[in-house]
């Protein structure tokens, strides 16, 4: 699914979020130092753009900004780790239980499409991708729960897991073996809330027991390669 979002080219919000969508597909590893002079040779854009777009994922905690080091991608430790999904646990069963209540047609024949993009991610060879949108899956359930403010903190705590799996995440074929978001899309477009909120429990639980909360090396990477157009 197409994240629909439009900047003008070689801004400072397109630079932002070219560099967000490399860190969410895991392009980028946590702890990579985001140098303002290649950042700006490889989009062809000024140090003070790149400034402007590294300060804007700092705001978002997706980068860390040292004084007199520069940029790093943000590395979580495993007790943030722990926090984002215990407040996760807390808040996505019941908004699970909401987006069952509220489902259209028109919600659901989009959560199949981003589903389907999910699984095509994947045969692709593209788990980062998926991983991306599978974080999006669970932004459109509290969208379509209608629960403006519980999204917004859900975003926020996506983005923070994204790099917690990216540190963390000690059996990558998790992802292939769970069926927990086709689970949850039938319980959405029969409208059983019920079944929606124990299922997400479940699939928060999977999540947690997938990941190996020990400080992990981050993986090598050319900054380069990574922020190559997609």
């Amino acid at each position: 699914m197409d994240d629909g979002v439009q900047f003008s080219e070689g801004s400072s919000e397109a630079i932002a979020h070219r560099l967000a969508l490399a860190i969410h597909e895991h392009r980028l590893p946590p702890g990579a130092k985001l140098s303002e002079d290649e950042v700006g040779e490889i989009f062809g854009v000024s140090r003070t753009i790149v400034r402007a777009a590294l300060q804007r994922l700092g705001h978002d905690r997706l980068v860390t900004l040292k004084r007199n080091r520069g940029a790093f991608v943000s590395q979580p430790t495993p007790r943030e780790a722990r926090e984002v999904f215990e407040a996760r646990a807390l808040l996505e069963p019941r908004t699970a239980r909401s987006a069952a209540q509220r489902a259209t047609p028109k919600d659901i024949a989009l959560l199949t499409r981003h589903i389907e993009a999910e699984h095509s991610a994947l045969h692709a060879g593209e788990p980062g991708k998926a991983l991306r949108l599978s974080g999006q899956f669970h932004i459109e359930l509290a969208r379509i729960a209608d629960q403006d403010t519980i999204r917004d903190f859900i975003i926020q705590l996506v983005a923070r897991s994204s790099l917690i799996i990216a540190l963390f995440w000690r059996r990558r074929q998790a992802l292939c073996e769970s069926g927990a978001h086709d689970a949850l899309l039938r319980a959405l477009a029969a409208h059983d809330g019920d079944s929606a909120e124990e299922l997400m429990k479940g699939h928060l639980l999977d999540l947690v027991s997938s990941l190996d909360l020990r400080n992990a090396p981050a993986p090598a990477y050319t900054l380069s390669e990574a922020l190559a157009q997609r």
